[in-house]
């Protein structure tokens, strides 16, 4: 009975730790964001995906002027990981869960 108790629950930690890899974009992939309320922030991909993020809390300034990315060092976009401050508040937003909205396009098959 341990033994299974003890299978069962090396099985979940395994399932949880391989779920819990962030997702991350490439900066230079990002054609445009966009947020209407301060609480989404959508990026439009080169590849035809869309995503959204949940910011953490509201970024209220984000609605009406630009940002920078807090970069440091390699040009991922991740997940529950990366900051980005307004550019003219100097409000410091950190970005949440991504959604993905539209997956990427797929191209019409040629006519025979």
């Amino acid at each position: 009975m341990k033994l299974i108790l003890a299978a069962i629950l090396t099985a979940a930690v395994a399932a949880s730790s391989a779920s819990a890899v962030p997702l991350c974009v490439r900066s230079r992939d990002i054609v445009s964001t966009h947020s209407d309320d301060g609480k989404l922030l959508t990026f439009k991909m080169r590849d035809g995906r869309v995503l959204v993020n949940h910011l953490q809390g509201v970024c209220s300034d984000l609605r009406f002027e630009g940002f920078a990315w807090t970069l440091r060092g390699i040009d991922d976009i991740c997940e529950n990981q990366q900051s980005l401050r307004v550019l003219r508040s100097g409000q410091s937003c950190v970005l949440g869960k991504f959604d993905m909205v539209k997956d990427k396009l797929v191209k019409d098959k040629p006519a025979p």
